[in-house]
């Protein structure tokens, strides 16, 4: 049995495996680097070491390191979250090696799911629909414009180690091809050390639909249905939802059983994601496997009431899942949005510095997940999410309403978030018509739009903070006439989404 875990990454996730290890007795050990000295998940777990400097390369991917810390106090597993060396099929097989669990697939598994090239390729032969695309080398620019027009356009550049939208290209037509190609390329090499690329038919008006899983070492396995992450902005997620509003019971059971394939087909164990894009015609096409904990697994918790960090670890520790297919049940409907350190009226800038003030909304069917406090400094050496905002309702208006106004009343002070591109995705006609897919956010021209909705709201907040100073100018001008001195009304602020605007 495991009776003490190291958790190799930090913040929101950080946070949360903690809370898990609390829920089954589990000493929690963290790590930190130097800026994060004062992160919370440094003050809730049960020990907490400085793995070093401030960037990544420097503390959270120091295989090394962690796995000598975890040797020298007494880990018996590491939890790596999601991101960093998550998928690190390396890191997996050095904890093999040395005796410490590792919570989540095998590093033989990761080295299979990593490469997406040769994961698309062994899941095809196993009967599970892939995009048409090409498999081989690509030798030369003429190679390349010559496998492009066989496939056809658009199409689609991806990484073949890549994750996260990282070295992802949509290109619709051979003028721009080239740059495309290369500008992939170099991405790829920037993030995964790996310029490998691949080049898939892109799908028009696609879904991006993902099929949450739980496979034990005994090949016991289900799934707990889909989640919808087609709100996306350069491919990354930023809105999901669970159970997807536009699946049927008939496609819902068609893909969990192919998501099951899939893993009993990679050897998969622990939690994962089987990702597939839907098209207007309901076929779906295998695009990868996510085999880690997701930043979204939240609401697929919310719809189902299984705690899957939990189940993560139970299965790593060898227990069998105590679930069977038919107990599973989707009750209700739950959305995600993610709160990011950004400023979507500039160019989505990465905004760090101190939060001021962190008061989070709350009330019935509304979570946070999140590592934020009023004085915490947001660093700039990371990944820009600093929050989950998750909402549940009985129907996806009720989720979509709670989470409109747990938006609007969500208040952080002291950087720029994505918050109002988010309440402008949430308040949209299409949204509200659950009418969307991958291209929602440059279709609707959503970025524009919130940046004319913020600078409405900005002119109507000056507007009042303009005529609050004007009233207390007079008040006070005719105290003073009548020789009843009182003191002026001072230090007004008004304050809307997020904003303050003093009004003296």
């Amino acid at each position: 049995m495991i009776k003490s875990i190291l958790i190799a990454n930090r913040g929101e996730i950080a946070l949360r495996v903690i809370r898990a290890c609390r829920e089954l007795d589990i000493k929690a050990i963290a790590i930190f680097s130097d800026v994060d000295v004062n992160s919370l998940h440094v003050r809730f777990a049960d020990e907490a070491y400085r793995i070093g400097g401030n960037a990544p390369s420097e503390s959270y991917l120091k295989i090394d390191e962690i796995v000598d810390l975890a040797k020298k106090v007494g880990a018996d597993a590491i939890h790596p979250g999601y991101g960093f060396l998550s998928e690190n099929p390396q890191f997996a097989k050095r904890c093999e090696r040395e005796g410490i669990i590792f919570i989540g697939p095998k590093g033989s598994t990761l080295e299979r799911t990593g490469n997406k090239l040769e994961c698309k390729r062994v899941l095809e032969e196993a009967g599970i629909p892939t995009l048409k695309g090409h498999q081989g080398e690509i030798k030369g620019f003429d190679d390349l414009v010559e496998i492009s027009n066989k496939i056809g356009y658009p199409l689609l550049i991806k990484s073949v180690y890549g994750g996260g939208g990282r070295g992802l290209r949509v290109v619709r037509r051979e003028k721009e091809l080239k740059d495309a190609f290369l500008d992939s390329q170099l991405e790829s090499e920037e993030a995964f050390g790996r310029g490998e690329i691949y080049l898939e038919r892109y799908l028009e008006g696609a879904r991006h639909i993902e099929i949450q899983i739980l496979r034990d070492k005994y090949g016991n396995s289900v799934h707990l249905g889909e989640r919808d992450c087609s709100i996306q902005r350069r491919y990354q997620k930023i809105i999901e939802m669970a159970p997807s509003p536009i699946i049927k019971d008939e496609i819902r059971k068609r893909m969990g059983l192919m998501a099951l394939k899939a893993a009993e087909v990679l050897d998969y164990t622990s939690a994962g994601t089987v990702e597939f894009l839907v098209d207007k015609d309901w076929n779906s096409y295998f695009i990868e496997v996510n085999a880690r904990i997701q930043v979204e697994h939240p609401i697929t918790e919310m719809v189902t009431g299984v705690d899957l960090v939990k189940e993560q670890i139970r299965i790593a520790q060898g227990e069998e899942i105590n679930l069977k297919q038919e107990q599973v049940k989707i009750r209700g409907f739950s959305i995600e949005c993610r709160i990011n350190a950004e400023d979507p009226l500039l160019d989505f800038i990465p905004s760090a510095g101190i939060i001021k003030s962190h008061i989070p909304p709350s009330g019935n069917g509304i979570r946070v997940d999140s590592a934020l406090y009023s004085g915490y400094n947001v660093p700039i050496y990371y990944d820009s999410l600093i929050s989950k905002l998750i909402t549940w309702g009985r129907d996806f208006e009720e989720a979509r309403i709670r989470m409109k106004n747990a938006i609007k009343s969500y208040h952080i002070e002291g950087i720029s978030t994505n918050i109002p591109l988010l309440l402008t995705i949430i308040e949209h006609e299409k949204f509200i018509k659950q009418d969307f897919s991958l291209n929602f956010i440059e279709e609707q021209k959503i970025v524009e739009q919130t940046r004319v909705l913020e600078a409405n709201r900005k002119r109507e907040l000056e507007e009042i903070a303009s005529i609050v100073a004007t009233l207390n100018l007079k008040i006070n001008h005719r105290e003073r006439r009548s020789g009843e001195i009182k003191s002026p009304i001072s230090n007004v602020r008004v304050y809307n989404r997020g904003r303050f605007i003093d009004a003296l």
